[in-house]
């Protein structure tokens, strides 16, 4: 019931705050224009280890109290994580052009960020060998998905534990640097984007839902078979 409205709320959100990056906010004394990708690549950023949280944490339902749509919900958070990681990093290497004057570095937080995008990769051939086994409730993906939340706080403190071209954040617990024309757009960008990203998780947990009854029946009309 929520997928519809989330994804339409998320939609215009989102549409409305890139708008107002790339028409109605300033330039940035520094950066010029090419600071307008913000509004992108924050939130992209933020989603991105998001998910990652958000699968440790169902990680650890499935495995402590064997909670049965954990690993479901998990899954269906995979897929999404993983591409708001890559627009991540595609628009973080679109800005450093400009900013660093190279596509790419191997920064902190760049490389940090990279693992995070081959982490969900993993994740995503873990879960669907397992679905394909016939091992729904494998334990295997969810000690990963554990296990790999422990790059979540090396990208967080990459740009203050080593010397990196990164800039540190802008936006701490209570306080922030940034001018409030970038601030309440960025802000807004974000709430759109984890509206949209909340529509496909539900959406994505309805169709494994539904793959899995498929399956089961498929499984069991098979069985009959066999039987007669």
């Amino acid at each position: 019931m929520l997928t519809g409205p989330l994804l339409i709320a998320g939609l215009v959100l989102a549409l409305a705050s890139s708008a107002w990056g790339l028409l109605g906010a300033p330039a940035e004394q520094l950066q010029g224009d090419s600071v307008r990708i913000l509004f992108i690549h924050v939130p992209a950023a933020w989603l991105g280890m998001g998910g990652w949280s958000a699968i440790a944490i169902a990680s650890l339902a499935e495995l402590v109290w064997r909670h049965p749509l954990a690993g479901i919900a998990a899954r269906a958070v995979a897929l999404p994580g993983a591409v708001f990681s890559a627009i991540c990093l595609l628009t973080g290497s679109l800005w450093g052009r400009p900013a660093w004057g190279a596509w790419w570095v191997w920064d902190g937080r760049l490389t940090s960020m990279l693992v995070l995008f081959l982490l969900y990769c993993a994740y995503l051939a873990l879960a669907d060998a397992a679905g394909r086994d016939g091992a729904g409730g494998s334990r295997l993906p969810a000690i990963f998905g554990l296990v790999g939340a422990v790059n979540i706080p090396i990208i967080h403190y990459s740009v203050l534990w080593w010397n990196s071209l990164h800039q540190p954040p802008s936006i701490s617990m209570g306080q922030s640097t940034m001018a409030p024309a970038f601030l309440w757009g960025l802000l807004a960008a974000t709430l759109g984007f984890s509206l949209i990203f909340g529509g496909v998780v539900l959406a994505r947990t309805r169709a494994i839902l539904a793959d899995m009854q498929a399956e089961a029946r498929l499984r069991r009309r098979a069985s009959e078979l066999a039987d007669a």
